[in-house]
């Protein structure tokens, strides 16, 4: 994405994207169809990126089973929380969406327009999962979608992620100390694998470390829960708040 808009800022020609094979923006280029509609690809892969990050298969698994996520656990409409709150199956369903959407907007950026539109849609995928308009804006924190774009767009990114990420996770017993080392790592594997990337990834680490700021409160107090499993929870949530009040009278 930033180097998408400082080619554009600075005149930059994009000839060199012709030369990455038969794709839309290479044939737009190579028989001169006209910059409005070169822009206008890269556009529509960007909107449709973004709408991909808007899947919330968090929210979606938790209405099926009568759960409001965002009022159950940490509030997030994320893998973890749904672990906690749902259990495992549902945290499976939930991780693999969130990481197929973002390998889904990747490869869709890359059919279009070769590796080049492939780095631009990286971002804006992260930012619909983290900020989705369809869900006034409250949505995860973007580990897992961004895995699923950066396994796409570079494996060696990608995996070199999750390597630190599960490293993190094994050494503290925490999900969320392990994405703040994934947050770090990012823009040290993108400044040495793919140079290009590097301001994409180093905002796309701010943006996700500052998802986890509460997080990152709760570790520096002591009070960041471990990793945990729950289970289905029958009912609605008012069902279960009943349930509770009722055996609460029970026990006094």
């Amino acid at each position: 994405m930033f180097e998408f808009l400082r080619m554009v800022i600075a005149g930059s020609s994009f000839s060199g994207v012709a030369a990455q094979g038969n794709n839309l923006l290479a044939r737009i280029i190579m028989q001169d169809q006209g910059m409005g509609r070169f822009y206008l690809v890269i556009i529509a892969a960007i909107a449709a990126a973004y709408f991909l990050g808007n899947i919330s298969p968090a929210t979606l698994i938790g209405r099926a089973m009568g759960v409001d996520i965002k009022k159950e656990g940490s509030g997030n409409a994320g893998t973890t929380n749904v672990a906690r709150v749902l259990g495992v199956k549902a945290a499976a369903g939930t991780l693999l969406i969130d990481v197929c959407k973002g390998m889904a907007a990747v490869l869709l950026g890359r059919a279009l327009g070769g590796d080049f539109l492939a780095m631009i849609v990286v971002l804006p995928v992260i930012l619909g999962h983290i900020w989705p308009v369809v869900l006034r804006f409250q949505g995860g924190k973007g580990v897992a979608t961004a895995f699923g774009a950066l396994v796409i767009l570079d494996p060696a990114i990608g995996f070199g992620e999750l390597a630190v990420v599960v490293l993190g996770v094994l050494i503290s017993r925490r999900m969320s100390v392990g994405s703040f080392a994934g947050c770090a790592g990012l823009p040290v594997l993108s400044w040495f694998l793919l140079p290009p990337f590097f301001p994409d990834g180093l905002c796309i680490g701010l943006i996700v470390l500052f998802k986890h700021r509460t997080n990152i409160m709760r570790v520096a107090r002591g009070e960041e829960p471990p990793i945990s499993f729950g289970h289905r929870k029958q009912g609605t949530a008012e069902e279960r708040k009943h349930q509770t009040g009722q055996s609460g009278e029970q026990e006094r």
